[in-house]
């Protein structure tokens, strides 16, 4: 493999001209600039990246730190922040907490080794003193950390609500909710939207909510017991798509028709929710324009440039399929 060294002897120039030529600093005459480049042509020759942002101490570089891989709102949202960065000139390190705090801290320490010039992060185990603490720009997505923190999200509450209420709508009288994971802030903010809804109804109690961990098997056994518990269900509003396919599978199971006999919405709007058998009914987040929104805002504080408004709460529609 061709060295830095090797490109300035096949150009005849020193060094720290190529070294001016690869960093675009400094000036080369015309001729030189030809030269040197055609010896990195010909050579072959990959500029060693680790020891550019040393010297420049800029990586080009995102850090982006996930919760959880298998949930697919994430790879969606993976994916938007990925593009976006790459039209962008920056490259991206994907990390999977599995919301792990001691893992999360580990990947946060790996990242600033890498000289990764910025961070998006989409965790609730990480806390608002060790994101105080970096020197590099943060941006957190899908879950508020602090409001004085850059920060993506949507409103959940509001979507909780137009989810329940959607149910009403459509005569389903006793609905039921399968939550989020207790200490995550979008799971809370989505349970008190369904709250809002059915707490004045003389059926409603709290055993009408379920925890189904944000994870399709979980849910499924949650739902079960839900219908042991109550099986005068009408309706059922999940707090994630992923979930709500799980109750979809928990309905088959106990010989319940969806929607004949029970009515189901999901949230976050996935491909996923377009692929199950009936198609699921969901409140949609915009997934890609979260991504994107997240990723732009990263750079421009990287890049130091004005951010008037460093807080945003997307809107979310209503996504009417077969389950309901």
């Amino acid at each position: 493999m061709a060295s830095i060294r090797d490109v300035a002897k096949h150009a005849g120039v020193s060094v720290a001209t190529v070294s001016r030529v690869l960093n675009d600093k400094g000036y080369v005459s015309v001729e030189t600039r030809k030269k040197v480049e055609a010896a990195i042509a010909d050579l072959n020759y990959r500029p060693n990246e680790v020891a550019r942002s040393l010297f420049n101490k800029q990586s080009n570089t995102l850090g982006l730190i996930l919760p959880d891989i298998m949930n697919p709102f994430f790879p969606e949202l993976a994916r938007a922040i990925e593009d976006t960065a790459s039209k962008l000139g920056y490259t991206v390190i994907l990390c999977n907490s599995d919301e792990d705090e001691e893992k999360a801290q580990r990947y946060i320490d790996v990242l600033l080794q890498k000289y990764v010039d910025g961070i998006i992060i989409s965790s609730n185990t990480i806390q608002e003193k060790t994101i105080r603490e970096l020197t590099i720009p943060v941006v957190c997505i899908d879950r508020e950390i602090s409001k004085d923190i850059p920060t993506i999200v949507v409103d959940n509450k509001e979507g909780a609500r137009m989810a329940t209420r959607f149910l009403k709508e459509k005569g389903r009288r006793k609905i039921a909710h399968i939550r989020g994971p207790l200490e995550i802030i979008n799971a809370e903010e989505r349970c008190e939207g369904y709250r809002e809804v059915v707490s004045g109804e003389e059926w409603f109690q709290e055993s009408y909510i379920v925890n189904g961990h944000y994870r399709m098997d979980t849910a499924t056994e949650a739902t079960l017991e839900l219908f042991r518990r109550h099986p005068e269900i009408e309706g059922i509003f999940a707090a994630n798509d992923t979930m709500a396919i799980g109750a979809m599978k928990a309905a088959y199971e106990h010989g319940l028709k969806v929607p004949e006999d029970i009515s189901i919405i999901g949230f976050d709007g996935i491909a996923l929710a377009k692929a199950s058998i009936p198609e699921l009914t969901t409140i949609e987040q915009p997934l890609y324009e979260l991504g994107q929104k997240a990723a732009k805002m990263l750079i421009k504080l990287i890049k130091g440039q004005d951010v008037k408004k460093t807080f945003y709460q997307f809107d979310v529609q209503l996504i009417e399929r077969d389950s309901t």
